[in-house]
């Protein structure tokens, strides 16, 4: 549009830019060649949805999916590191963590060798046992990630829950 205005004086620029955006609306067809934008069955080809619809839109949910949350509320994380070792017990339905314990907080730092070996998984458990109690939460659930085997330390920060008084329920593949 410049182009086309340079030899006209200033004042003309906005009186003409009316006649410039006629001519694009105007013209026969659209910006990629497309003449109408609703094919025969009135569907807008170039629109997208916002999200995926599930492939059977029947899928039966069963009765244990949809209430094993509230049947068994609490839930055991078990992270371990090279350097560290954590554990929570968190609430299904509030997401609420709701005793947590780790080899990098001082009450347990101070008392261990090393932060990252067997006794250290053991005394995370000891503690989240005792916190657990704490927040009347004497049941749990245990599904280990994809890629940990139950064994090593893992088991032991279990078991160590076992052995002080927190019923964990194993659910492995």
């Amino acid at each position: 549009m410049a182009s086309r205005l340079q030899g006209l004086p200033l004042f003309w620029h906005g009186e003409l830019s009316w006649f410039f955006n006629l001519m694009v609306w105007s013209s026969s067809r659209s910006f990629f060649g497309v003449e109408d934008f609703v094919d025969e069955d009135n569907s807008r080809p170039y629109t997208y949805k916002k999200e995926k619809r599930s492939k059977n839109p029947h899928k039966h949910i069963s009765f244990k999916q949809r209430t094993i949350a509230h049947m068994e509320p609490f839930t055991l994380d078990v992270f371990i590191s090279k350097r560290f070792v954590s554990a929570s017990l968190t609430h299904r339905s509030t997401c609420r963590q709701v005793a947590v314990a780790g080899t990098n907080s001082k009450d347990i730092k101070a008392a261990l060798r090393s932060r990252s070996d067997v006794p250290a998984c053991l005394a995370v458990g000891r503690f989240l046992a005792e916190r657990a109690k704490e927040a009347d939460v004497y049941t749990c659930t245990y599904t280990p990630r994809e890629r940990d085997k139950f064994e090593g330390k893992i088991r032991a920060v279990v078991q160590s829950l076992i052995d002080n008084g927190i019923n964990v329920k194993l659910y492995l593949d």
